[in-house]
C-alpha cells in the first residue's frame, strides 16, 4: 500500500517522482512500469494478467549483501597533526556581537572571535561566554560543544555558571543561534562563516584545511585558548564535554589539545566506519575515498593520544553511536577512563545530554571535590558476573539483553544486583546476549562496567 500523499505527474515541478518509497522492494520487483498520464484500467489489468503467471512460480531468496568494511587501524608512533598547535595555542582576536546584545546577561555574553581562512577567506565564530558573577578569585571553567542540528545555546552557558564555572559555548558549523526568517530549522549564516556541518562526505576532494572537521576542531581549541586567556579563569583547570557530533569532535580534540584537564564526550565515538549511522553514507562514496575520510576524521586516529581523564557516557539504544563503536573507541585510550550508560538514554540536546555524571567528574578533576563512585574491576565466571568498585553505591542494577542484531532495536532488562562490601553481583538471565552493571549513588548517578557480548549458544 502507498501513502496517501504519493500521486502527482512527473513531469510536475517540485513533484519527483519518490525513488526512495521502492528501495525496499528492490529485489522483490523484475520491473516497475511508469505512465504518463493516468492509465485505464484495462491497461493497469493488462500488465497485472501479462506477470501473473511469473509471480505465481517465481521463488525468491534472501541472499545477504556482504557488509562493506570501512576500517582503519589505530595509529602508531608519535601524534601528528594537520593543526599549527602553537598558533592556536594564542588567544584568537575578539569581537562584539551586537546583534545579541538584548539577550546578554550580567553573567553571559555573545561574541566572535576569528579562527582560521575557509575557501581563502577570513571566518569568525560565534559563540556564548558566561562566568559566576559572584566569583572570588579564579573558576575551573568548561567548553562546550554543540551536537548535529544545534548551535551554541545560551541556557547551556547558563547552566554551567550556575553550577559555578566558566564556560564558553561555540558554534562549529558557521552559524548563529537564529532561526533564518520564516524556517523552523537550521540556523543563520553570518558574513565570516566557515564551512556548515556535518562530516565531510562530499567534501573529501577538497583540501583538507576546508574541510567542516578541520574548521570544528579549529573554532573548538581556539575557543579554549580564549578561555585560558581570561583573568577570571583559572588557566590549568579547564574541562570539555561534548554531544553527539560535538561528542565526536570532543574525542578528537581530547587528543589534539592536550592542555585540557579532563574530558567528557557524550554518545559520539569512532569506528564509524565499522558500525554507525553514517556507514550508508560511506557506501555511497568510492571505497578509497572513504577510507580516506576515516583516516583523516575518525575519532579513534586521535583518541589514542589523549592525555587527560576521560569519563565516556552514551545510551544502550543510541541510533546513532552504537554500543560496539563505542566500546572500541574508549577502549584504544590509554588514560584512566570511566563509563556512564544508561538504558534507553535520549539521544539530544542538553540537559538531556548533559548527563549528572559529567558534572561529578568535572567537580573532582577541576575543583577537587571527592573521586564520584567508579568502577574498579570487573569479571564473569559462567553465568555469574560481578563489578567491583570505589565510593558509596546505594544499589546497583544488571543491564542485559536478550536479543541480538540492531543495537538501536534490542529491548534492555534491569534488575536489582546484591551488593557485599565493594563488590556487586548477580547470575545471568538465560540467553543473555549482552550485558553490563550499574552501580549508583545516593543522587542517582551511574558508573558503568563494561558491557561483554556473549557468544550465542
Amino acid at each position: 500500500a502507498f501513502p496517501a500523499e504519493f500521486a502527482g505527474a512527473l513531469d510536475v515541478p517540485d513533484q519527483p517522482l519518490r525513488i526512495s518509497t521502492w528501495r525496499k522492494f528492490i529485489g522483490l520487483l523484475g520491473s516497475l512500469t511508469v505512465w504518463q498520464g493516468v492509465p485505464a484500467e484495462t491497461e493497469i489489468a493488462g500488465e497485472w494478467q501479462a506477470g501473473e503467471a511469473t509471480r505465481r512460480e517465481a521463488t525468491f531468496t534472501a541472499v545477504p549483501l556482504p557488509k562493506p568494511t570501512y576500517s582503519v587501524p589505530l595509529p602508531t608512533g608519535e601524534r601528528q597533526t594537520m593543526w599549527d598547535l602553537a598558533a592556536l595555542a594564542e588567544p584568537p582576536v575578539v569581537h562584539p556581537a551586537p546583534d545579541f546584545a538584548a539577550e546578554e546577561t550580567a553573567e553571559v555574553k555573545a561574541l566572535f572571535y576569528e579562527s582560521v581562512p575557509y575557501e581563502g577567506k577570513p571566518t569568525r565564530v560565534f559563540a556564548w561566554y558566561g562566568a559566576p558573577a559572584g566569583r572570588e578569585g579564579r573558576v575551573p571553567a568548561m567548553v562546550l560543544v554543540h551536537g548535529g542540528g544545534g548551535t551554541a545555546f545560551k541556557s547551556w552557558v547558563e547552566t554551567w555558571v550556575g553550577r559555578g564555572y566558566a564556560a564558553l559555548a561555540m558554534d562549529t558549523a558557521g552559524g548563529i543561534p537564529r532561526r533564518p526568517e520564516g524556517e523552523t530549522k537550521g540556523w543563520q549564516r553570518h558574513e565570516f562563516s566557515g564551512p556548515n556541518g556535518w562530516g565531510d562526505y562530499g567534501n573529501i576532494d577538497k583540501p583538507v584545511t576546508d574541510h567542516w572537521a578541520y574548521h570544528a576542531v579549529t573554532a573548538v581549541v581556539l575557543g579554549h585558548s580564549l578561555l585560558r586567556s581570561l583573568p577570571e579563569v583559572d588557566p590549568e583547570q579547564i574541562g570539555i564535554t561534548g554531544i553527539s557530533w560535538g561528542g565526536y569532535l570532543t574525542n578528537i580534540v581530547a587528543g589534539v589539545d592536550s592542555r585540557l584537564r579532563f574530558a567528557s564526550p557524550v554518545y559520539g565515538c569512532g569506528f564509524l566506519g565499522e558500525n554507525s549511522a553514517w556507514v550508508g553514507r560511506m557506501q555511497a562514496m568510492e571505497h578509497e575515498k572513504a577510507l580516506k575520510l576515516l583516516r583523516l576524521w575518525d575519532p579513534s586516529q586521535y583518541v589514542v593520544y589523549a592525555s587527560m581523564p576521560m569519563l565516556f557516557c552514551n545510551g544502550t539504544n543510541d541510533q546513532f553511536f552504537p554500543l560496539d563503536s563505542w566500546q572500541k573507541t574508549y577502549r584504544a585510550t590509554k588514560i584512566p577512563r570511566a563509563l556512564a550508560c544508561r538504558v534507553r538514554m535520549v539521544h539530544s540536546h542538553p540537559p538531556q545530554g548533559d548527563p549528572p555524571e559529567i558534572t561529578a567528574y568535572a567537580d573532582h578533576f577541576l575543583r577537587g571535590a571527592p573521586a564520584p563512585l567508579r568502577v574498579t574491576g570487573q569479571g564473569r565466571e559462567d553465568r555469574l558476573v560481578w563489578a567491583e568498585f570505589a565510593g558509596e553505591a546505594v544499589r546497583a542494577e544488571l543491564c542485559y539483553t536478550t536479543a541480538t542484531g540492531n543495537w538501536e532495536k534490542r529491548r534492555w532488562e534491569q534488575v536489582p544486583v546484591v551488593i557485599a562490601g565493594n563488590r556487586a553481583s548477580v547470575t545471568l538471565p538465560e540467553d543473555t546476549t549482552v550485558y553490563f552493571l550499574n552501580l549508583i549513588d545516593g543522587q542517582d548517578r551511574i558508573a558503568s562496567s563494561e558491557h561483554e557480548e556473549l557468544p550465542p549458544k
